[in-house]
C-alpha cells in the first residue's frame, strides 16, 4: 500500500521546545478502517505528534500526512475530510447542540442532521441549553455528536471517554467502533481508558519519554508479554536470575524474598526452558496479561491527561 493511499502516516517526526525534545523520530500509520490507539504518560509526546498530525504545530523535521496530504500546508483542504474531537471540546459557551447542527449543516460538505439529532437523543444531551450550562461529559457528547455526522474520512479523538461515567464510556467506545467501521471511517485514539480500548484497537502505540517504544497489532503486543513468577534456590542470588533473566526481555522485575514477579516480553519455550537450565527455580508459572498491567510494566503508571 502507498503512503498515497493510507489515510494517517507519521514519519520520523521531530518536536522541540527549545532545546527540549518533545518528540524524537516517531513513525507509524493507520490504514483506511483501523482503530489505533496512541498510549502514553504525561510529557510522553502525545499531544505534540497529534497537534503535528492535524496541522496545529509545525514538525522540526520529519512530516505528517492526512488523507495523503501534508497537515500543516493543506491543512484547511484536508480538514474538510477529518474530524478531530480534541480533551476539552472548543465549544462556543453560548450556542446550543441545534444552533451548532444549523451552523455545521451550513459550512461542512457533508452533513447528517438526523444522525446528529438521533445521536443527542440517545446520550440525552438537552438541544437548547447554552454549551456553558451542559455538563462537562454533555459537551463532550454534543462535539462527538457533531464530529460523527460530519461523517469524516478519518476521525481523531484525544481522551474520548474523559468525563463520563463507566457505563457510558463503555457504550460509547462500543458504538464509535461499531458505527465507523461499516463507513469505512479511520480511528487514531489518545485515551486513559485502556480497559475499554482494549477490545476495541487494532492496533497500539506506545510512546516514553518522546519515542515510541511499541508500534504493535493489539493482538500481538498482548501475545508477548507475560507475567512470570518463579521461586528461586537459596543458594541463587538475585543478581544471578537477572542475568538468566535477561533474554527473557523484562521490562518489570520485583524480588520479594526468594519469590520473583516479572513482566517479559519473550516467553517462548526456548526462552524458558534457557531460563530453567541458567539458575535454580521452582514453582514457574505463566500468566496473560492486560493491555493496562502491560503498560504499566513499561512505562510506570497508567496514562492520563495533557502530553
Amino acid at each position: 500500500m502507498s503512503v498515497s493511499t493510507v489515510p494517517v502516516v507519521v514519519d520520523q517526526l521531530h518536536v522541540r521546545y527549545g532545546r527540549v525534545t518533545a518528540v524524537d523520530d516517531v513513525s507509524f500509520s493507520v490504514p483506511k478502517s483501523e482503530v489505533y490507539a496512541l498510549l502514553g504518560r504525561n510529557g510522553a509526546g502525545k499531544s505534540s505528534t497529534i497537534q503535528c498530525l492535524v496541522g496545529q504545530r509545525r514538525a522540526a523535521a520529519g512530516e505528517c500526512l492526512l488523507l495523503g496530504k501534508d497537515a500543516w500546508r493543506k491543512r484547511r483542504m484536508i480538514m474538510e475530510r477529518v474530524c478531530v474531537v480534541p480533551e476539552t471540546p472548543d465549544l462556543p459557551p453560548g450556542i446550543s447542540a441545534v444552533e451548532l447542527g444549523r451552523f455545521l449543516g451550513r459550512v461542512r460538505p457533508v452533513w447528517n442532521a438526523d444522525d446528529f439529532h438521533e445521536r443527542l437523543e440517545r446520550v440525552r444531551v438537552p438541544r437548547r441549553l447554552p454549551a456553558q450550562r451542559l455538563s462537562k461529559g454533555q459537551r463532550r457528547q454534543l462535539a462527538l455528536a457533531a464530529a460523527l455526522a460530519a461523517e469524516p474520512e478519518v476521525l481523531i479523538l484525544d481522551d474520548p471517554t474523559l468525563g463520563l461515567d463507566a457505563v457510558v464510556r463503555r457504550t460509547l467506545l462500543e458504538e464509535l467502533v461499531g458505527e465507523l467501521a461499516d463507513r469505512g471511517t479511520t480511528i487514531l485514539v489518545t485515551t486513559h481508558d485502556l480497559a475499554g480500548i482494549e477490545g476495541i484497537a487494532d492496533r497500539v502505540g506506545i510512546m516514553h519519554e518522546g519515542r515510541l517504544v511499541y508500534d504493535e497489532t493489539m493482538e500481538g503486543l498482548k501475545a508477548r508479554f507475560r507475567r512470570l513468577r518463579c521461586v528461586h534456590g537459596a543458594e541463587t542470588s538475585t543478581e544471578a536470575v537477572g542475568a538468566a533473566l535477561a533474554p527473557l526481555e523484562p521490562a518489570e522485575v520485583r524480588h520479594v524474598g526468594a519469590v520473583v514477579d516479572a513482566v517479559v516480553g519473550r516467553a517462548d519455550e526456548a526462552a524458558i526452558a534457557g531460563f530453567r537450565a541458567a539458575v535454580d527455580i521452582t514453582d514457574l508459572e505463566l500468566e496473560a496479561l492486560s493491555l493496562e498491567e502491560i503498560f504499566v510494566a513499561l512505562c510506570g503508571e497508567e496514562p492520563g491527561g495533557e502530553s
